[in-house]
């Protein structure tokens, strides 16, 4: 049965707790923060819902291609980034193979491990280190087991942190030809100072997954590419279901391709956002993460406690990150100013209503 918890607001729950959808302001959800682009939207309402869609996505393929100066047989197109992540495992864990994930992680990259049989290896951040890795132990490590499948998330889910060209350069040398480093790089667009990735794919042992879903606010469709060497793109693409892919997500990535404006004002609307929310948590006394994402890490003692609080109070909705491994954690997705000052509000009513309960700053 799969427990992987999510972001993004669980509809059976609102219904128990006799809440609409309409009336929460989604926080745990970490997309562009000014929604889809009206180009997008256009292209949309053109789609003839009656037509099957391209098993190849090859039109999408094309465009995105051109925009990242490679070939269509670079890039394999799937149902958001977490279809790409189960056609991986699928491709690369067979029975005896190891897998290695950096963790706290996207649930999925777990989740995918098992279904394959393969009980996945930790790189764990140490109390005290901000969650940052210790490479050294990283490298140690890949070099060990020599795991078939590597997992890391850059900027990291949930903690934001992001690392240099020369630490995964490093990492991808440790994993060497037996096996597969796969770099999710599904918040990449909200990086500032980010570093070229596609020079890791000369490697021929190095994949890139990326989300369009996150850039342009495409949740409802669920779009994800991965680029990769074309041998090694024609052996996970071996796994992939016919039409996964929708025809109204095909044409949504083809549009959003021509409004990448949206994702830059996106990508300085998220930083603001999240500058203003860093600098107002720690002025409330809360300790948050240096995040290079667009989304913040938050100590605030009993998350669970808290999201409930401000979801039946307040209509808010926070990620709890119990299921990181990280209880005493929320994970705020940074959304537009007014909606940020309406978090804060409402943080600073949940303090001034139960001191040193649910919303301990620390």
């Amino acid at each position: 049965m799969d427990t992987t918890v999510h972001g993004g607001l669980n509809y059976t729950e609102l219904k128990q707790l006799g809440l609409a959808p309409a009336d929460i302001l989604d926080f745990s959800a970490n997309i562009n923060p000014l929604g889809t682009a009206p180009g997008v939207l256009d292209a949309i309402r053109q789609v003839d819902p009656a037509a099957y869609p391209d098993p190849d996505c090859l039109q999408l393929r094309t465009a995105l291609g051109a925009h990242l100066g490679l070939t269509p047989e670079h890039i394999l197109v799937g149902n958001g980034a977490t279809e790409l992540i189960h056609l991986l495992a699928r491709a690369c864990l067979q029975p005896g193979a190891r897998a290695v994930i950096f963790a706290p992680a996207f649930g999925e990259y777990e989740a995918a491990c098992h279904i394959q049989g393969v009980a996945p290896a930790f790189v764990c951040t140490r109390p005290g280190s901000a969650f940052r890795w210790d490479l050294r132990a990283a490298l140690d490590l890949l070099m060990e087991i020599q795991p078939a499948l590597v997992f890391l998330g850059n900027p990291n889910n949930p903690t934001g942190a992001y690392l240099s060209e020369d630490s995964v350069t490093q990492l991808a040398a440790a994993v060497q030809q037996h096996g597969l480093l796969v770099l999710d790089e599904a918040y990449l667009s909200f990086v500032d100072r980010r570093w070229d990735s596609r020079r890791l794919l000369q490697r021929e042992n190095v994949v890139l997954l990326r989300s369009m879903t996150k850039d342009h606010a495409l949740a409802g469709l669920r779009l994800g590419y991965l680029l990769a060497a074309p041998e090694v793109r024609a052996r996970i693409g071996a796994f992939a279901y016919s039409w996964s892919v929708n025809s109204l997500a095909q044409v949504a990535g083809i549009a959003a391709l021509e409004n990448l404006q949206h994702v830059v004002m996106g990508r300085e609307a998220a930083c603001a956002g999240r500058e203003f929310l860093h600098r107002e948590l720690h002025r409330m006394g809360f300790s948050c993460t240096s995040s290079s994402a667009n989304f913040l890490l938050v100590t605030v003692g009993d998350a669970r406690a808290l999201r409930r609080i401000l979801l039946l109070e307040h209509g808010l909705c926070v990620r709890d990150c119990t299921s990181f491994g990280l209880p005493e954690h929320i994970r705020l997705g940074v959304r537009v100013l007014a909606d940020c000052r309406r978090l804060l509000r409402a943080l600073e009513d949940v303090q001034a209503a139960a001191p040193g309960g649910a919303c301990n700053a620390s």
